[in-house]
């Protein structure tokens, strides 16, 4: 009864899906506090206490609205929304550059049915979040991968090469996952530049798509590039999962700045999605939540103890990563570039990483520091004896 497509992707056991399930199977042989479960995204740092109280006040209403309203979402938060960014970004918004969505996801689904033609093709920079290639294929489009430099940066050549005439989309994450690179100033207008090459070249508009639920969770001093101000045909997918630790709520947001290339049109054909794709609209409760804790956020401090612990104990034991600057993953490479001996060797020891092939970049893994630092600190112990297992030496 299933389509083909569909049937092709059941018989594919994804690895954040397969690490899941493992550290279940575990957890139920040896005990939770006995499995230390690295592979998933999913926040643990305590929801900031105004969006907490917001609910309760919210949920105390009678007459609490929870009809349908304009697929954008309620005027009122986007004008909210709107004004943050115009504070911290000194920009100009106003509430029709702002559409409210079911979570980044939601919202990339939405700009990519807006604007991909069967055939057209969507850049993403490796590794990469696994979601993206269905994202595109949900609409017919092609992937296209490009490589990193040994920094994680993108290769600017390959880039320059890799684009085409049927080059729609490019799509970038930063804080990344699964590395935790950000990208600078300097990459942000090289890519830039590029694309406003290559958009003359071949007479077309081309979208530069940033996915940015990390946006928030950022350990250095340095401010991130807000892209629009460095390419014209910008869209930004935001998202309160991560900064707000609302990622079951699925709650987010669309900025597509009047300076984009028929922005006009564009809008419309997001709104239309918005329907098409049965989303309706981003669900009402939240909208007025998020709307009310707009300068709220986690305790960053949370996430960097974390990371402090993790990154430290990684670099005493030998292993080879680089120091993450933002969102809450490490991305580890696997002694003697062995991904899947490295991760039978963990699961051994209970530890649960993801490979780095369910990331389009073999040969290394992901471990998440977003669980309890009870957990990071219980994980300690098994990494060494990884570490030995894998003979690295301890600097």
């Amino acid at each position: 009864m299933i389509s083909k497509e569909m049937n092709k992707n059941l018989s594919i056991n994804g690895g954040i899906r397969e690490a899941f399930n493992e550290a279940r199977r575990q957890k139920a042989l040896y005990g939770d506090e006995n499995v230390y479960d690295l592979s998933i995204g999913n926040p643990s740092a305590p929801v900031p206490r105004k969006v907490t109280e917001v609910l309760k006040d919210f949920c105390g209403k009678k007459e609490l609205d929870h009809q349908y309203m304009c697929e954008s979402g309620y005027e009122e938060v986007r004008e909210k929304i709107a004004d943050h960014l115009n504070q911290k970004y000194n920009t100009g918004y106003g509430i029709n550059n702002i559409i409210m969505t079911n979570g980044v996801a939601g919202g990339i689904n939405i700009v990519l049915r807006a604007l991909l033609n069967p055939g057209d093709e969507v850049i993403i920079f490796r590794p990469y979040y696994p979601a993206y290639k269905g994202f595109v294929e949900n609409w017919q489009g092609k992937i296209v991968e490009v490589n990193p430099k040994e920094d994680f940066q993108p290769d600017f050549e390959d880039l320059e090469h890799k684009i085409t005439i049927r080059t729609k989309v490019v799509i970038v994450n930063s804080p990344h996952n699964p590395t935790g690179v950000i990208y600078t100033k300097e990459t942000a207008a090289k890519i830039s530049e590029i694309l406003k090459s290559k958009q003359k070249e071949y007479g077309h508009a081309i979208c530069l798509l940033s996915d940015e639920p990390y946006r928030d969770l950022v350990y250095i001093e340095e401010k991130l590039p807000w892209w629009p101000d460095f390419y014209r045909n910008t869209i930004v997918s935001y998202s309160f999962s991560k900064s707000l630790s609302l990622a079951g709520e699925r709650i987010g947001y669309l900025t597509i700045p009047t300076e984009v290339e028929d922005s006009e049109n564009v809008i419309k054909a997001v709104r239309l999605a918005m329907g098409r794709l049965g989303f309706v609209n981003a669900p009402a409760l939240f909208q007025r939540i998020v709307g009310e804790c707009i300068d709220e956020q986690v305790d960053l401090e949370y996430y960097a103890k974390n990371r402090e612990i993790l990154y430290g104990t990684l670099k005493q034991c030998g292993y080879e990563c680089i120091e993450p600057k933002g969102a809450f993953y490490i991305f580890v490479k696997a002694p003697d570039n062995n991904e899947e001996r490295f991760l039978e060797l963990a699961r051994k020891r209970h530890l649960i990483f993801v490979g780095g092939s369910s990331f389009g970049y073999s040969g290394y893994v992901r471990l998440s520091f977003c669980c309890k630092y009870e957990v990071l600190q219980r994980a300690t112990d098994a990494l060494k004896h990884l570490a030995d297992d894998c003979r690295l030496t301890a600097s």
